[in-house]
């Protein structure tokens, strides 16, 4: 078994593609009927990428959030969000190329999932109001605020840090060993109380992402570094962690929140890394209030 440390490195949002809901069957029934979806998708630089809209699809009179996941992960992670902000906003769920419905090469570089997410906001009608992104996709929407802060009004970053280093044994294993390293991540990607079926759910689903775009995601982890670039994003931000993350720990939270100006820190207490999941109401609460916040803002 291969020892794991607290060392917050971003990993496992591919968790959730089966393990969208701990809400029994009709939550599983629910992730089944959505695999065999057809979705749309875009072309980017020679790949593509695929995403899922809410109810209604996109609108011009409607703001759109776009929800960024992880490492090994899909839209489905955000399943509870679409679900929750789909009636007052359009809601937009990525999947970055060799993930989910998006079958091509995967990137090794957080800045190139920037350039496909760019293309993709790209293409879409009006601004994006908020980007949203969990561990690796916070770190690709960090990213992108740092180059395209003219294309998006706020950030929502979700059990991410502005560095997110991998552990040498993961990176090493990830393919020749990848059952085992993914019964470890999964184990650490939720907090100890979250109950077993929900972490057999995500095991499972990470299991089904392809071990080279698993390890090109932890790659592209591994050399993202803005620690003494993440205070030159200017858009409104909330940082969001669960209080029991265990791959990147609350004060990787806590030093984005402190080094973004005007910034607001959320913690949610008993959450681990797949907050969306273990909480997902709590979550869409913080979110919705900060979404307010800004919505009281722009008003004259």
């Amino acid at each position: 078994m291969l020892k794991l440390k607290a060392l917050g490195f971003p990993v496992a949002s591919g968790i959730l593609k089966s393990a969208a809901s701990q809400r029994g069957d009709q939550s599983t029934r629910h992730f089944a009927s959505a695999r065999k979806r057809v979705m749309p998708f875009i072309e980017s630089h020679g790949k593509q990428i695929a995403y899922q809209t809410g109810r209604g699809g996109i609108t011009q009179d409607r703001r759109t959030l776009v929800f960024v996941h992880g490492s090994g992960g899909s839209h489905h992670q955000w399943n509870h969000q679409r679900q929750f902000f789909q009636e007052s906003f359009n809601v937009v769920l990525v999947d970055l190329p060799g993930h989910g419905a998006t079958a091509c090469l995967g990137e090794e570089s957080v800045d190139l999932y920037a350039e496909h997410l760019l293309s993709l906001v790209c293409s879409l009608p009006g601004d994006v109001f908020c980007l949203l992104g969990h561990s690796l996709g916070g770190a690709i929407i960090q990213a992108f605020a740092l180059r395209y802060s003219h294309r998006v009004k706020a950030l929502a970053l979700v059990g991410t840090g502005a560095r997110l280093r991998v552990l040498p044994e993961i990176l090493r294993n990830i393919q020749p060993r990848f059952y085992e390293t993914v019964r470890l991540l999964s184990e650490f990607a939720f907090s100890k109380d979250a109950p077993q079926d929900l972490i057999r759910q995500g095991m499972e689903a990470l299991l089904e992402t392809p071990p080279a775009i698993l390890h090109g995601d932890f790659t592209a982890c591994n050399v993202f570094d803005i620690m003494d670039r993440v205070g030159d994003i200017h858009v409104p931000t909330v940082v969001i962690c669960g209080s029991e993350d265990r791959l990147t720990p609350p004060k990787y939270a806590h030093f984005l929140a402190e080094s973004i100006t005007g910034a607001r820190l959320e913690v949610i207490r008993g959450a681990g890394h797949m907050v969306m999941l273990e909480q997902p109401d709590e979550l869409n609460r913080r979110i919705k209030r900060f979404l307010e916040t800004l919505d009281q803002v722009d008003r004259p």
